[in-house]
């Protein structure tokens, strides 16, 4: 299922919403706000394909905007104990400036490139990996490394590689086609929160309020779901044993307690979830 764990790993999450600047240029449709829904968004969705009962359907997402990126990084050090780390974009949702998409795309790309770890996502093979790809090239960005490959998988890390352990797509493994499972499918039938509060069809409205620090939040809840259903999927695959398996989720709870007490609340709501939904799947 999971071949290895690299001494660096990131789990990690992406917001995005569709782009008012690809509206204007393909469509010639400017985003002229204080409309509820802009007549951009309108506009990208009928592109692609809005119905009555499907007025918000999947926008290409190079022709989408990167508003938020959250993970968990994990380290082993020389003792081999791991750490974990909380990682957010923007660094501050309330300053403007840091909340442009190349901004938050140059700091991910280069924290990615100077660490190279191993990136685990949920559909990210489809989407994630894809559109920092994509939107790089559409903000006329360098790759600092992320988009470099070796000559061969085994040489380094390779991002854009299906042989590569480089990118681990937890959807991907999980099943194919009709069996494919949601994040928050998988991760709550685990035990594990899934979609708390907000839900990705949300993110464009709450962006189009000014709400960022509302999609930060939600998108770290992702980011921690993606990392505990990994952990599990990395004991399933016999790289973590009951003891270790047992430690990552326990230095989870310890992340998810110092991120509270450093101020970050709606983590509260993250724990009552885990308790409950624990408590539920304990029946198995």
């Amino acid at each position: 299922m999971i071949k290895t764990i690299q001494p660096r790993l990131l789990s990690f999450d992406i917001e995005w919403t569709p782009d008012p600047m690809a509206a204007e240029a393909l469509y010639g449709v400017e985003d002229n706000p204080p409309y509820s829904i802009p007549d951009a968004y309108r506009r990208m969705w009928k592109e692609a394909g809005a119905t009555p009962e499907y007025p918000r359907p999947w926008v290409k997402t190079m022709l989408c905007r990167i508003v938020t990126i959250a993970g968990i990084f994990r380290e082993v050090g020389t003792d081999g104990v791991p750490s974990l780390k909380l990682v957010s974009l923007p660094s501050d949702p309330h300053d403007p400036e840091k909340c442009r998409e190349r901004v938050i795309l140059e700091a991910f790309l280069k924290g990615i490139g100077r660490s190279k770890p191993q990136l685990v996502g949920f559909n990210s093979g489809n989407a994630d990996v894809p559109i920092l790809a994509q939107r790089a090239v559409v903000n006329g960005l360098p790759g600092f490394g992320f988009g470099e490959r070796p000559d061969k998988p085994w040489e380094g890390a390779d991002y854009f590689s299906t042989a590569s352990d480089f990118h681990v797509d937890l959807q991907q493994t999980l099943g194919r086609g009709q069996n494919t499972p949601r994040l928050h499918e998988a991760a709550t039938i685990c035990g594990i929160p899934g979609k708390v509060d907000v839900s990705g069809d949300n993110v464009w409205a709450l962006i189009e309020l000014g709400k960022v620090k509302q999609v930060v939040d939600y998108n770290e809840f992702d980011a921690f779901t993606t990392h505990l259903l990994w952990a599990r999927m990395a004991h399933f695959s016999g790289l973590l044993s009951t003891p270790d398996y047992e430690r990552e989720q326990k230095l989870v709870r310890e992340l998810l307690d110092k991120e509270i007490a450093g101020g970050k609340d709606h983590l509260l709501r993250y724990i009552a979830e885990w308790d409950r939904l624990r408590a539920i799947t304990a029946k198995y």
